[in-house]
């Protein structure tokens, strides 16, 4: 039985689940027989619907008896909106499990896997656990800190420029390159920008061409005043995307309720003592609201904040082949006293860009991160 390459099957099913499962992992089943024939597949598409075991089970049928199950994640013990699955499995008469890594909800972490053994079962761990891990990096870092992984995307030019001049809109990134960009709202719950973004680039922040999504995509900016134009792109077509607006209780009243009136949900957050966003507090509020993973798209002030709070678990740097040698330009970071080091994981090339791929050498304490891979 070769038990690597199923795993990777396995991995692939928990891989079409992206975008959708939030809350929950991805996670992805393979029943195979005593012969070595697949008899069974599965992965768990959405919050609310049968998870991955009990797919692959249902469609094994009477073939599960005497099987090996190969699961991405340690199956669950507790009723949430389904049932448990860790009895399905010994119903089922699987003699074998191999599982790539502990699930690490504290509901479930090891009495998963604890329930099998009682019953009888071979439970093998650890089978392609980095890629595992890697996979289901943004429920992990949620299940073990309580806030959303936060992805930093910024765009440049060679010598480190966003724009010419303050206030000017610039588009550096070729079609490919946005191609990445919208790639990486869809498989993030949410994307964050500060209000200098809205009030430069007027974006709309959304997926195009659409994809729906079982959960719901959020949009965030991060404004502890609402010094934005109420008309901004951003506060439209709710129903496709919602805003929060993330501010301090320095917003006026009537501000709040006019977003109000469009949808917009207001967050109030603390404050820091330059009265800006707090945004460890922040973090911890969207945590709360079952936002597992966040790309944050600046600009300069909101990324520069982000990285100096720690809170950065990922980086791509897209690379723009030109130079902007203007003494106003404005550079990809604002100004800030703490020196950040970053570990590259890996570069790519999007058309005429580059994308470089790497993690800053430390996250807030209680983080966990596992490196990005090169696909294989």
């Amino acid at each position: 039985m070769d038990d690597r390459h199923f795993m990777r099957q396995a991995l692939k099913l928990a891989g079409m689940g992206v975008g959708n499962t939030s809350p929950n992992p991805m996670v992805g089943a393979l029943v195979v027989d005593a012969s070595g024939a697949v008899v069974g597949r599965g992965y768990h598409e959405r919050a609310g619907s049968d998870h991955a075991e009990v797919v692959a089970l249902r469609e094994a049928g009477d073939r599960a008896r005497g099987a090996t199950l190969y699961l991405t994640l340690e199956p669950c013990v507790h009723q949430g909106q389904t049932p448990p699955c860790a009895p399905v499995i010994a119903k089922a008469g699987i003699k074998r499990v191999v599982c790539a890594m502990e699930d690490p909800d504290p509901r479930v972490r090891g009495r998963g896997l604890a329930y099998l053994r009682e019953h009888g079962m071979e439970v093998v761990t650890g089978m392609e656990a980095d890629r595992a891990q890697h996979l289901n990096r943004m429920y992990i870092h949620h299940r073990t800190t309580g806030r959303p992984y936060v992805t930093l995307k910024m765009a440049q030019s060679l010598d480190g420029a966003v724009a010419v001049r303050p206030g000017e809109r610039r588009q550096l990134s070729g079609p490919r390159a946005m191609r990445f960009v919208r790639s990486l709202r869809y498989e993030h719950d949410a994307v964050m920008v500060g209000s200098g973004t809205v009030r430069t680039d007027d974006p709309r922040l959304t997926v195009r061409p659409y994809r729906r999504r079982a959960v719901s995509y959020r949009r965030i900016v991060v404004d502890a005043r609402c010094a934005v134009d109420l008309r901004a792109q951003v506060f439209k077509d709710q129903k496709r995307a919602q805003t929060i607006v993330a501010t301090t209780e320095q917003m006026p009243a009537e501000v709040a309720s006019a977003l109000t009136s469009r949808s917009v949900q207001v967050l109030s957050c603390r404050a820091t003592p330059q009265g800006r966003v707090d945004l460890v507090d922040l973090l911890t509020k969207l945590g709360s609201m079952n936002i597992l993973s966040v790309l944050c798209e600046g600009g300069p002030t909101l990324a520069a904040a982000m990285l100096e709070a720690g809170l950065v678990c990922t980086i791509h740097l897209i690379v723009a082949p030109l130079f902007i040698p203007d003494a106003d330009a404005v550079r990809v970071l604002a100004p800030g006293p703490v020196d950040i080091g970053l570990a590259w994981d890996k570069v790519a090339r999007l058309g005429e860009d580059l994308v470089i791929t790497g993690r800053p050498h430390a996250v807030s304490e209680g983080s966990l991160d596992t490196p990005a891979r090169d696909s294989e």
